[in-house]
C-alpha cells in the first residue's frame, strides 16, 4: 500500500473544491483534488447557468465546471478520480484512505463534499430533473418568468423561495403535507398577501405523488389531497423539502451541528473542529447555497490552509 504526504488534499470537485484549488496552487502548495462519485458536483447537472459573473449567455452547468476544473488543472492542481471511504483527522498528518486502497495523507485537508436536495422521490422526478424540476428557486427561477409554478415545502426555506418566485412567476402553488408551517409566520403572513393578489395559492394537507411531461419539459404533477388524486398543470416544480449535507464520514472526526452540517469557525471562518482542516461550500453552509458562494468560500479555505501552513 502507498503512502504519499501532501500540503493540501481537497476532496469535493464542485466550484468549492475547484476554487480551492485553484488558490492553493497559486499559493505552490501543490494541492490534490479528489473527485468524489460525482465530478463537478450538483452543477453538472444545471442546464442553464444565468447568474454566475461574466458567463453571459447562460453556459450550461457542465461546461462551466468543465472551465473551472481545466482552469485548476492548469495551474498545478492534481485530480484524483476516487472517493475517500476512511478519513482519520484527529491525527497529525491527516490519513485519507481512497476506494482503491491508496492512502493520503495530508498537512491539510479541505472539504468541499456539498450538500445534496432531499428528493420527493416521486415518479417523473429523475426524468424531468433540470427540465423543469429543480430544488434551487434562486438558481432556476429566472427561466420561469410568466408561467404557473409549484414549489413543495412548508418552512422557512420553502417560504423564501416561494415569494422569491412570486416576482417572476404569473402563478405560485405551495404544496404542504400538513394544514400548518414550521416557517416564521411573517414569512407565512407575507405569502398570504400573494394570495390576496391572486400570485399565489396553497395547496394543504397534500402530497405530490407524481411528475408529468411531455417528453421535453414538465407539464403538470400529480397530486393527492384528501385522497383525491388531480393533476395540477405547472411549468415547475421546486423542491424545498430540506438538504442532506454529505457530511456522514466526517461525524465522527469533526463537529457537526444537528443537521449534519460541518461546524467552522475555530479560529479562521472556514476552519474545522480540528486543526488543519477546513470546509467549504455546501457541506458547511444551509443558508445561501450558491455556486458563487460556495467558490468564494473554496478560495477562503485555501488561503486558511496556506496561513495554518506558514504558521
Amino acid at each position: 500500500m502507498t503512502e504519499e504526504l501532501h500540503n493540501v488534499v481537497i476532496i469535493g470537485s464542485g466550484p468549492a473544491g475547484c476554487a480551492a484549488g485553484i488558490y492553493a496552487s497559486r499559493a505552490n502548495l501543490q494541492p490534490v483534488l479528489i473527485t468524489g462519485d460525482e465530478p463537478g458536483g450538483q452543477l453538472v447537472t444545471t442546464p442553464e447557468i444565468a447568474n454566475w459573473p461574466g458567463a453571459i449567455g447562460s453556459p450550461s452547468g457542465f461546461d462551466l465546471m468543465a472551465k473551472l476544473q481545466e482552469h485548476a488543472k492548469s495551474l498545478g492542481t492534481v485530480f484524483i478520480s476516487d472517493k475517500v471511504v476512511k478519513a482519520e483527522l484527529k491525527i497529525t498528518p491527516k490519513r485519507l484512505t481512497l476506494s482503491t486502497g491508496r492512502v493520503l495523507n495530508a498537512k491539510t485537508v479541505i472539504i468541499a463534499t456539498g450538500a445534496a436536495p432531499r428528493p420527493l422521490q416521486v415518479p417523473g422526478e429523475d426524468e424531468y430533473r433540470g427540465r423543469g424540476v429543480s430544488y434551487c428557486a434562486t438558481c432556476d427561477g429566472f427561466f420561469f418568468r410568466g408561467k404557473e409554478v409549484a414549489i413543495v415545502g412548508g418552512g422557512s426555506a420553502a417560504f423564501v423561495e416561494a415569494l422569491f418566485l412570486t416576482q417572476m412567476c404569473s402563478k405560485v402553488y405551495l404544496i404542504h403535507r400538513r394544514e400548518g408551517f414550521r416557517a416564521e409566520a411573517v414569512l407565512v403572513d407575507k405569502f398570504k398577501e400573494q394570495i390576496t393578489a391572486g400570485k399565489a395559492e396553497f395547496i394543504l394537507n397534500a402530497v405530490v405523488t407524481g411528475v408529468k411531461g411531455d417528453g421535453d419539459r414538465v407539464t403538470a404533477l400529480t397530486v393527492n389531497q384528501h385522497n383525491k388524486v388531480f393533476d395540477l398543470p405547472v411549468s415547475g416544480i421546486f423542491a424545498a423539502i430540506g438538504h442532506l449535507p454529505q457530511t456522514e464520514l466526517f461525524k465522527q472526526e469533526l463537529t457537526c451541528d444537528a443537521e449534519g452540517y460541518l461546524v467552522i469557525g475555530h479560529g479562521s471562518e472556514t476552519s474545522c473542529s480540528m486543526p488543519g482542516v477546513f470546509a467549504a461550500g455546501d457541506c458547511a453552509d444551509k443558508v445561501y447555497r450558491q455556486a458563487i458562494t460556495s467558490a468564494g468560500s473554496g478560495c477562503k479555505a485555501a488561503l486558511d490552509a496556506e496561513h495554518f501552513l506558514l504558521a
